[in-house]
C-alpha cells in the first residue's frame, strides 16, 4: 500500500541515490584508474586515498537511501516474539531510535566539521580540505531524517511490524519445518 513519492519525495530520491551513484561511479573510475598506472609502471599517488572518501561519502548517501526505501535492518524476529502491546509499539521504536541514531551522527560530523575547519586540515595526498569530506556525516543524517518522514508516508505498511497471525512468513515457516518433539508416532 504504497503512495506515490511526492516533489519531496522525488527530490530526495535525486538527492540520495543521484549522488550516491556519482560516488560509486568515482569509486569505480578512480580504481580503473589506479590499477592501470601501476600496469603500466606510473602509479599515481592520490588514488587510494580518493577512493577511501568516495566510498566514504558513497556508504553515508547510502544509509540515507536505505531509510528512504525501508531496506535497513531490522530485527523483527525479538519483536514478533514479544507481547502485543510492544509489537504494536514496533514503528515509535523504529523511527525514535532511527532518528536518534541520526541525531547522534549529524552532530558528531558536525562537531568534526568544526574541528577540520578550526585546523584548517587538509588530505594528505588531495588538495582538498578535510571539512568538504567530513559534511557528509551530518548532510546524510538530515537527508536520513527526512527519508524516515517520507518513507513514514509512502511505505509505512514495509516499516509496520504485521501481526504474528497475519505475516510472519519466516516465523510460520520455521514452525513448520521444524519437527515437534511432543508428538508420538
Amino acid at each position: 500500500m504504497s503512495k506515490s513519492p511526492s516533489v519531496f519525495g522525488r527530490a530526495l530520491k535525486v538527492t540520495t541515490d543521484f549522488a550516491a551513484g556519482i560516488a560509486v561511479f568515482g569509486v569505480l573510475l578512480v580504481v580503473l584508474l589506479q590499477v592501470a598506472s601501476r600496469i603500466l609502471g606510473y602509479p599515481v599517488s592520490w588514488t587510494e586515498e580518493a577512493t577511501r572518501y568516495l566510498f566514504v561519502w558513497m556508504i553515508f548517501l547510502g544509509l540515507a537511501a536505505g531509510f528512504r526505501t525501508v531496506e535497513t535492518a531490522r530485527v523483527t524476529v525479538l519483536i514478533a516474539l514479544m507481547p502485543r502491546f510492544i509489537r504494536r509499539l514496533s514503528l515509535p521504536i523504529y523511527v525514535v531510535s532511527s532518528v536518534i541514531f541520526f541525531i547522534l551522527t549529524g552532530w558528531t560530523g558536525y562537531r568534526l566539521v568544526q574541528q577540520q575547519l578550526m585546523m584548517s586540515e587538509t588530505a594528505a595526498t588531495l588538495a582538498v580540505p578535510m571539512w568538504l569530506i567530513g559534511t557528509i556525516m551530518p548532510l546524510s543524517s538530515i537527508l536520513g531524517v527526512l527519508a524516515i518522514v517520507e518513507s513514514l508516508r509512502t511505505r509505512r505498511d514495509l516499516i509496520e511490524l504485521p501481526e504474528f497471525s497475519q505475516g510472519m512468513p519466516e516465523l510460520l515457516l520455521a514452525q513448520s519445518a521444524t519437527p515437534n518433539s511432543e508428538k508420538q508416532p
